[in-house]
């Protein structure tokens, strides 16, 4: 019986729990470990907030707001779970009376960045091989 052209070959050896998907992927120097992409840092806007800190230092929320394209509710949203997590720092303060929010990445948020983005670099470069 011929082989269904549609059908997703899987290598065992890359399988992980799930019997899916890359099992391990090893990134530079680092020890094997499932695929297992830090949720908190992949999510669209957040990577986008966590990227956009650590280019720039900090940025006022309506600079972050204006760069990413998203409403206040939204970023606001995100980035109180990134702070929750200690990724990110918010400073609030006055000018004249006008409010200033202002944010910055922690150690720990550069850290955590560091090593989603060499996940990735070892998922991308797995995939090419």
């Amino acid at each position: 019986m011929a082989a269904d052209p549609g059908a997703v070959r899987r290598r065992p050896d890359l399988a992980g729990p799930d019997g899916l998907g890359l099992g391990a992927v090893s990134g530079k120097g680092s020890e094997p470990g499932p695929l297992e992409l830090d949720r908190l840092i992949h999510e669209r806007v957040r990577l986008g907030i966590v990227s956009a800190l650590a280019v720039n230092g900090s940025l006022s929320f309506t600079d972050l707001r204006d760069l990413l394209g998203t409403t206040d509710g939204n970023l606001s949203a995100h980035a109180r779970r990134l702070e929750d997590a200690g990724y990110v720092v918010c400073h609030k303060s006055f000018e004249g009376r006008t409010p200033k929010t202002e944010y910055g990445l922690t150690d720990l948020g550069r850290r955590e960045l560091n090593a989603y983005l060499d996940h990735m670099e070892a998922i991308i470069d797995a995939t090419r091989e």
